[in-house]
């Protein structure tokens, strides 16, 4: 998905821009990139690969290279960022957050326009790149980034950092987050306000669908209003978000909870104990334990010092050694024991048959598995979710082409909670997987935790958008 910070402050920047960008680490792991501005050294940038190692590890020997009371930083999951740009709005940079499914056609667009940009390789476009020519083509940088919103197919949230200040812009129907901090002499912005209380800023505002401002080190100036069509993603609050994020004022930890909480009170399966899938399903382990009135045990641990991603080696079977390296189970614990293990989701579903495995391996007597969100029936359009080139990467598109003989047969109704395709699908599931029982969370339930209208949430992963039609507008 991705990450960014920035800040602007009546001194230094560059220690609150360099943790407060860290602070989004996990939000991406392909690419991070930071960029200073400075009257008399100008702007000043650096962009490295995280494939293999720590953002911290990569920038803080390049520290003493940037100079200035303003910058911006990326923790990215698709492009080399930040951009800069020097053009008749003036020379700036920018970094975005974004999922533009028409890219090569806005490309082609402005190519026939004899407009030039540069490409990464192998045809391929940097998607930054592009936000940057459109927002050049506006008469000024509000005009510029509506002509983003107005072109662009997918979201795109952004932060331009000019020699005068920093623009940040909320994705029109606000599907990422745009949280703004403020601390004496400094104003901040970020996708994730858990960058702040370290750092000494305190959340003033949350930018709403589509708002664009301007930050100074003393004020914040609004150059557009929020429309009144929000589509906030709902796997915020499931798996990205760091615990003690909010986004619209929610707590992401505390939705967790609430969100388990509900499905114990509902479950009536026998269990002794219930453990959380580090680190995304702990919180909602903790509330299933409450609503079911039974002990949360570390019956797995993460163990993190050389295994920080699961995804980082480029060899699948590498991937999964290391998904299954840095989840150690705990034998004393597991032995005997009726175990529910609550995680955040259910992807491909290799990375949890394992874990079951592991579990019966070290002696559970059951393994009962409760997912924090409904099945996942449908790909993302709107952000960069996961890395599948494919709907059948989804296990869920795999059962359904198994049974309706096409992997886009009867969506609708397999999203469907408790019809009879959707039971149909979850014990086909649950057999693959190797598990005594499986349970997703109910949509409704995930729109409860969340505390907002379902109208203002995105949960077309989910359902697809079944059983409500959305204007052209909220498709893009």
């Amino acid at each position: 998905m991705g990450g960014f910070f920035g800040t602007i402050s009546v001194s230094d920047c560059v220690n609150d821009l360099f943790y407060g960008t860290d602070y989004n680490s996990h939000m991406g792991t392909r690419r991070a990139g930071m960029a200073t501005f400075d009257p008399e050294k100008g702007f000043s940038r650096s962009i490295h690969s995280l494939e293999r190692d720590y953002f911290r590890s990569k920038f803080e020997d390049e520290l003493d290279q940037f100079q200035g009371h303003q910058g911006i930083g990326i923790i990215s999951d698709t492009d080399p960022q930040p951009i800069i740009v020097n053009s008749h709005l003036g020379r700036f940079a920018v970094v975005t957050v974004a999922k533009i499914n028409n890219q090569r056609e806005i490309a082609d667009r402005l190519l026939a326009m004899r407009m030039h940009f540069s490409e990464q390789s192998a045809n391929k476009i940097n998607p930054t790149e592009l936000v940057a020519l459109l927002i050049n083509m506006g008469t000024s940088f509000v005009d510029g980034i509506n002509n983003v919103f107005k072109q662009v197919q997918g979201s795109c949230s952004m932060l331009i950092l000019t020699e005068d200040g920093i623009i940040a812009a909320r994705d029109k129907f606000g599907r990422t987050p745009i949280t703004i901090g403020r601390k004496e002499g400094a104003y901040a912005a970020t996708s994730e306000s858990a960058s702040f209380p370290n750092l000494d800023y305190t959340p003033v505002h949350d930018l709403g669908p589509g708002e664009i401002v301007k930050l100074s080190a003393d004020s914040m100036e609004v150059l557009q209003a929020p429309g009144n069509k929000e589509q906030i993603c709902a796997f915020l609050w499931v798996y990205y978000g760091f615990p003690s994020s909010d986004y619209d004022g929610i707590n992401v930890e505390d939705v967790r909870e609430r969100n388990g909480m509900i499905m114990g009170q509902e479950d009536d399966t026998e269990a002794d104990i219930v453990c959380g899938v580090p680190d995304s399903g702990v919180g909602m382990a903790l509330g299933y334990a409450v609503g079911k009135g039974i002990p949360y045990k570390r019956a797995v641990l993460k163990y993190t010092p050389t295994w920080p991603r699961s995804f980082t080696p480029g060899d699948q079977s590498r991937r999964r050694l290391v998904a299954k390296m840095k989840l150690i189970p705990n034998k004393k614990i597991l032995t005997g024991q009726r175990v529910v293990f609550c995680d955040d989701s259910i992807v491909r579903g290799t990375q949890l048959r394992d874990n079951v495995r592991n579990f019966f391996d070290y002696g559970a007597k059951e393994v009962h598995a409760r997912i924090s969100c409904p099945p996942l029936v449908y790909s993302c359009p709107f952000i960069n979710f996961t890395s599948s080139k494919s709907d059948l990467e989804l296990i869920t598109r795999r059962v359904i082409q198994d049974f309706e003989g096409a992997p886009d047969k009867n969506l609708c109704k397999y999203a469907e909670t408790d019809s009879e395709e959707y039971r149909r699908m979850v014990d086909e599931i649950a057999h693959r997987l190797g598990i005594t029982s499986l349970k997703f969370n109910k949509i409704e339930n995930l729109v409860k935790s969340i505390g907002l209208p379902k109208c203002r949430i995105c949960t077309h992963c989910f359902d697809g958008g079944c059983g409500h039609v959305e204007d052209a507008d909220s498709q893009q």
